[in-house]
């Protein structure tokens, strides 16, 4: 999951934070590790004896009728809609801001290609294929923020 939510605006992200707020500010992205490892080994446990898959299916157990439906219903816009966009969309500035310093692309030749090759990649490998390219894009990311940490 790490690696999943590390894109290209997550530098961005990390650098804006340390900038306004110094190393403490850190703290405002490091808190989702407490709660995903308390996920991992609290919730996982009781998840799995639930028998259910997704986060819609805990809801069907947990709450009945209207209100479920209800639940279910804002969650699929809210975080299959709306958040999923607001994501997208931050991803695709870093990836026009990155494409601009580095290549002197303009925004709509940085999401041509980047979109274009993420469409290869997913086609090609599935979704193997893009668990295999996330766990080397994190790597990456990770000797190069050690790289320049040790550089400075």
């Amino acid at each position: 999951m790490v690696a999943t939510t590390f894109a290209a605006d997550t530098p961005n992200l990390v650098a804006g934070i340390v900038r306004d707020t110094g190393v403490a500010g850190n703290w405002e992205w490091w808190a989702f590790l407490l709660t995903g490892m308390l996920t991992v080994f609290f919730y996982a446990r009781l998840w799995r004896r639930s028998g259910v898959t997704t986060d819609l299916e805990f809801y069907e157990l947990r709450y009945q009728g209207k209100s479920a439906a209800f639940l279910r219903g804002f969650r699929a816009i809210y975080l299959g809609v709306i958040f999923n966009i607001i994501i997208m969309a931050t991803v695709c500035l870093a990836a026009i801001k990155i494409g601009n310093v580095m290549f002197n692309f303009t925004a709509g030749e940085t999401l041509w290609i980047a979109s274009i090759v993420t469409v290869l990649y997913s086609l090609l490998g599935g979704l193997k294929g893009v668990l295999i390219t996330d766990f080397i894009q994190f790597i990456i990311a990770m000797v190069g923020s050690i790289w320049l940490l040790c550089t400075f």
